[in-house]
């Protein structure tokens, strides 16, 4: 089971993230990527009180950050500050389909690259024992 990654939790970083970073969007979520050589690969959630109330937008960062861990946390793609922001549609969405936005975001922003991370995928959640969130 992958491990999680580390987090980004002050105010600063994420907007440093935003300001400096690319960014990629897709229909359930917008990653902002910060290349940050040398360091290893963090990543923040954030979700605006425009998808809903609080058990809504938790249950949408639940979901990306599940979908980082298995994307994530095997330590193939280091070197970058990732920020995921949520969107109307990530609480919803299928969940092949979230993680199908998250890898095309990821490999948009160049943090990551299709066969390694092909192998890491190869576990699946119903696989590794986790409820499908």
């Amino acid at each position: 089971m992958p491990a999680r990654p580390p987090r980004l939790k002050q105010r600063r970083e994420f907007q440093r993230v935003a300001g400096k970073g690319l960014r990629a969007a897709r229909p359930g979520l917008v990653l902002q990527a910060l290349p940050a050589p040398g360091q290893t690969l963090r990543v923040g959630f954030t979700a605006t009180k425009k998808l809903g109330n609080a058990v809504a937008r938790n249950r949408a960062k639940r979901r990306l950050r599940e979908a980082a861990r298995l994307m994530l946390g095997a330590g193939q793609a280091e070197g970058f500050d990732l920020v995921l922001i949520c969107r109307e549609a990530t609480g919803d969405r299928a969940w092949p389909v979230l993680l199908g936005d998250l890898r095309g975001a990821l490999k948009q922003a160049g943090v990551i690259d299709l066969p390694k991370l092909a192998e890491a995928a190869k576990v699946l959640p119903s696989q590794a024992g986790a409820a499908q969130i």
